[in-house]
């Protein structure tokens, strides 16, 4: 049975038969889907108590305040139509190829959920329609044969719903005309700003807005266009000046035959006021009916595009199309959750998180594009080209009409969308396009950066930024993983390695393998230099990173166990000093490494400028490890005063440096490299360097006197510790 099914399901894609696949142009595939959406059931029920609230210039304004937050949208949609090449799916493809499948699929998901309501609730409208005319049918009934024949309609082929739109569009033309040229006798007077009785401008705004919506029925049949770059521009904003005409006309007939409290209190005004009655009930029958059936054409090819990425489960059933490129699974599908949604669903409750789905999703249409425009990128070139502040109006009136309408749905609305990014990001879904999202930021990087350089650079700022030369990356895990200790979580790492041309590639995979397990926790960056020799390519490097927005402040060397690099050493730590950079000098322990990563010696030394670097340096290895510091200093002799003075310095500098109240004060008599054996034991000792020389003898000497690794650091003169 269930073979039979899932035959049935894709039978449509098993032929090797390639008929000619049915393409709509402007007329069809985006002005009559559009008009017949946007010409809705508010027209005939809503428009006449808008003009009884608000007068016929109240109403206009209204009119048209809406209509700007649709135009811009649709300006926004035709430019960015004109850049990309759009695929199914219409806003979902435009948002996925902008800022990747994770957005367009948290936009899609809730889109498609919002058309397939949308087109339950206007076949809710549409039975309460017929209902009226005849008051004697079982409304489930009407409702499911509706529902019925719309997806009989829809399942046959898109063609065949055209020309079933092309029928209701004649209808609903004859009923405008009919009320247009109504019979009745004209008032007296027009009345031109209303008393808003019955609610205030904003509600009545709000109230009449979901009636200028309905602008992405064309483009969601971006898929079945024949140029979607010319019909969705040309379709979409002709219907919307078009239908501005319309509702601007049919207001000032309102307000000229009928009186404010008639058109406040009569619902069926239109009916009783046109030159013929039942063409208006056809009208209001046929404006639901054709909604529904654009929704009904729009949310399965949006469901089909969403499943061809595999955002969705059963994504190869829904992603199947026919011969004829009609997504029929899909179209089964969304016609079955509409059956279901009018049996069980109150949708009127959910009626505002309906249109907070679309008003986010022309928000986001918006914002794209303001930001692609924004971004200033060569590849943003569309040959219908708009000012920036149309696509950020548009974003704005979108964000205030949401909380206009109703705040709370708005809400749940955009927490919804941000569960389904994150639910898409950790799926880490993969298209066949680029987006945009890397160049955004880093056009805000580069923007951020020129305007820090205008501002004065201060030592509160300071972060570690390591500067690492790597001459052998299979040997650094164990020292790698301490950097980590010392950067998390606002520092970032640059490591690089000198080596021949031969051998780039492979100590590019090397590096990569080897900074891998930073990569989620810290910004790193790694480049392999060509050079025979190691010193001169690290001078390079150093000299070279002086002048770049986002430079490294700290050279971070490591002393092998080998003494052939010693004299490296001191030449890259002097040309650091030289470039005002600090210096870190790690010597790690060959059997004790960093121990149980717990507690850490601080050496410090009265009266020397260099303790800055390592006391930060102190504090980022004991936030990540969760340990003690032992700040130590050493006295000359074991007089009291002696003892007492360097006391009060150690306590002045854990007080300045704001050290934990766990740190412990340790004044130790004696030599100073006997005082290193007699010290309490750390996983790591941090000492001083002096600003002229590197003492290289004793740092190899020092792990064994103190029985850990130690570090050795020089301030570049940029650090404080105590501000």
């Amino acid at each position: 049975m269930i073979a039979r099914v899932k035959d049935i399901f894709t039978q449509f894609t098993t032929s090797d038969e390639k008929p000619k696949i049915h393409k709509f142009g402007t007329f069809g595939g985006v002005f009559t889907p559009d008009v017949l959406t946007i010409l809705g059931v508010i027209m005939y029920l809503r428009l006449g108590w808008v003009v009884g609230n608000a007068g016929f210039v109240g109403t206009v304004v209204i009119i048209l305040f809406a209509k700007a937050i649709t135009i811009c949208t649709g300006l926004s949609i035709s430019s960015i139509t004109t850049n990309i090449k759009i695929g199914a799916g219409g806003a979902y493809s435009i948002i996925s190829q902008s800022l990747g499948l994770e957005a367009g699929g948290s936009i899609g998901v809730p889109l498609y959920i919002a058309q397939t309501l949308s087109a339950a609730l206007y076949v809710i409208g549409f039975t309460e329609g017929w209902i009226k005319a005849f008051p004697s049918h079982d409304f489930i009934l009407v409702a499911m044969v509706a529902s019925l024949a719309l997806l009989t309609i829809s399942y046959i082929s898109t063609a065949f719903a055209i020309r079933i739109q092309y029928i209701v569009m004649g209808i609903m033309a004859l009923s405008i005309l009919s009320f247009l040229f109504s019979p009745r006798p004209p008032n007296a007077e027009i009345v031109y700003i209303g008393n808003f009785e019955d609610a205030t401008f904003w509600e009545v705004f709000a109230i009449y807005f979901p009636a200028v919506t309905g602008i992405m029925a064309g483009a969601n049949m971006s898929g079945d266009l024949k140029n979607p770059r010319r019909a969705i521009p040309v379709g979409t904003m002709s219907s919307i000046f078009i239908t501005m005409i319309i509702y601007i006309a049919m207001a000032y007939v309102a307000a000229l035959i009928g009186t404010p409290d008639e058109l406040r209190a009569n619902q069926m005004f239109m009916v009783d006021s046109a030159l013929w009655g039942p063409i208006i009930i056809a009208g209001i029958l046929g404006a639901t009916f054709s909604s529904a059936l654009g929704s009904m054409l729009g949310a399965p090819r949006l469901l089909q595009a969403l499943a061809e990425h595999k955002t969705i489960p059963f994504y190869k059933i829904l992603a199947a199309k026919t011969k004829t490129n009609e997504p029929r699974n899909a179209t089964i599908f969304t016609g079955v959750i509409i059956i279901i949604s009018i049996l069980v669903a109150d949708l009127n409750k959910l009626a505002s998180l309906i249109t907070m789905f679309f008003l986010i999703t022309y928000g986001v249409l918006n914002l794209v594009v303001f930001i692609q425009q924004s971004m200033h990128i060569i590849s943003f070139r569309p040959t219908f080209e708009i000012p920036r502040f149309v696509s950020l109006f548009g974003a704005l009136g979108c964000l205030f009409m949401m909380l206009l309408i109703d705040p709370i749905f708005s809400g749940v609305g955009i927490v919804i969308i941000i569960l389904l990014y994150v639910w898409f990001a950790r799926r880490e879904l993969d298209a066949e396009w680029g987006d945009i999202r890397g160049g955004m930021f880093l056009v805000l990087a580069e923007r951020a950066s020129r305007l820090a350089e205008r501002f004065p650079k201060h030592q509160i700022s300071w972060k570690p930024d390591l500067l690492i030369p790597v001459e052998k990356p299979s040997i650094w895990a164990g020292p790698l993983m301490f950097i980590r200790s010392m950067t998390y979580p606002s520092g970032s790492i640059f490591a690089f390695t000198i080596t021949a041309e031969e051998l780039v590639e492979e100590k590019q995979l090397a590096m990569d393998e080897l900074l891998a397990p930073l990569q989620s926790h810290i910004l790193v960056n790694s480049v392999v230099i060509e050079e025979e020799d190691f010193l001169i390519g690290s001078k390079v490097v150093i000299q070279t990173l002086r002048g770049g927005a986002f430079r490294p402040n700290t050279l971070f060397l490591t002393m092998g166990y080998e003494e052939e690099n010693d004299s490296v050493i001191k030449n890259l730590t002097n040309i650091a000093s030289k470039c005002s950079m600090g210096v870190i000098i790690l010597h790690q322990h060959i059997r004790m490494a960093f121990g149980m990563q717990q507690n850490i010696n601080l050496w410090l030394r009265d009266k020397s400028p260099n303790k800055h670097l390592a006391i930060l340096i102190a504090l980022h290895i004991r936030l990540n490890w969760e340990g003690k510091i032992n700040l130590i200093t050493v006295a000359g002799d074991d007089s009291d005063k002696e003892y007492q003075r360097l006391y009060a310095f150690l306590e002045h500098i854990s007080s300045e440096a704001r050290l934990p109240s766990m740190t412990e004060l340790y004044v130790l008599p004696g030599p100073f490299e006997e005082t290193l054996k007699t010290a309490p034991h750390a996983d790591i000792n941090i000492l001083g360097l002096s600003p002229d020389t590197v003492p290289i003898k004793f740092i190899r000497k020092a792990p064994e006197l103190v029985k850990s690794s130690c570090i050795f650091v020089r301030d570049s003169g940029h650090e404080s510790a105590l501000v």
